[in-house]
């Protein structure tokens, strides 16, 4: 199976995706972004495999759903007809506040229920499948499921898949001292459907996920390790700032296509 390798669109890319280099075979779309520009993403979407990748649905919240956030996001998920939509194993809101960004959720039985409640409701709106993405978490939150077996049985008892964020789990392997191969392997290989690869940065003796650095060398290492254990389809680079040269962004690309081929031949 040949996998589709892309990036995450932003503003500050769009001449050199609109150029439609050779080495991009997909785009993901955040949704929020899009919510009130449908020009742009039916531009996007004649020329690039598109995948929708949600920030605020906030799936970890008990209660309801925001109504009217799901019509917005279904909306965009029409206009762009992708291959599947992705969101977070995570709460972005709380007391009817928005908080800003993602937070970790605790493992627990109702957190899973909830969870699994609020997936199903957005495929149904949606109708397309969802995968569901690991966050990096400076805090580690109590829960009585290991949170290997808590995105296994999410994704059961859900019917979704995971998007596995490699960067993600090489930070909170680093930040909370644990074996990252093993975490993967307790994760049911089939569940496995996409991943998400940026470079990380380190202060001090804390790792952080931020969106603004050069894949580094270990994560394509691991990036390669994910891909021989499960089936991996698609591959998407996330830059949220300190954007690079295309020439980097291309040669980021060449080397995920690099992974892959080395990953046919074994």
């Amino acid at each position: 199976m040949r996998q589709l390798i892309g990036v995450g669109y932003r503003s500050q890319l769009a001449g050199w995706i609109n150029s439609r280099p050779a080495e991009m075979s997909c785009l993901e779309i955040t949704a929020e972004h899009f919510f009130d520009d449908r020009t742009t993403l039916h531009k996007l979407a004649q020329h690039y495999p598109i995948l929708v990748h949600g920030l605020g649905l906030s799936l970890g919240t008990p209660g309801a759903l925001d109504k009217e956030y799901l019509q917005q996001f279904a909306a965009v998920v029409q206009a762009a007809d992708p291959l599947w939509i992705s969101e977070h194993i995570a709460f972005t809101r709380a007391g009817g506040v928005d908080l800003g960004h993602l937070n970790p959720i605790a493992c627990t039985e109702d957190a899973l229920a909830n969870l699994v409640e609020h997936a199903q409701q957005v495929m149904a709106a949606c109708h397309k499948p969802l995968l569901l993405e690991n966050i990096t978490t400076h805090l580690q939150v109590p829960g009585s499921i290991a949170e290997t077996d808590f995105i296994n049985r999410l994704c059961e008892q859900s019917g979704c898949g995971m998007l596995l964020d490699v960067t993600n789990l090489y930070v909170n392997s680093r930040n909370h001292g644990f074996d990252a191969l093993q975490w993967l392997h307790e994760i049911e290989p089939h569940y496995i459907r996409q991943l998400h690869l940026v470079g990380y940065n380190k202060q001090g003796d804390t790792w952080y996920d931020s969106h603004a650095e050069n894949i580094q060398q270990e994560l394509y290492e691991l990036t390669r390790t994910v891909m021989a254990y499960s089936n991996v389809e698609a591959i998407i680079i996330e830059r949220d700032n300190n954007f690079p040269t295309t020439q980097q962004m291309q040669q980021e690309l060449c080397n995920l296509e690099q992974c892959c081929i080395a990953n046919q031949l074994h």
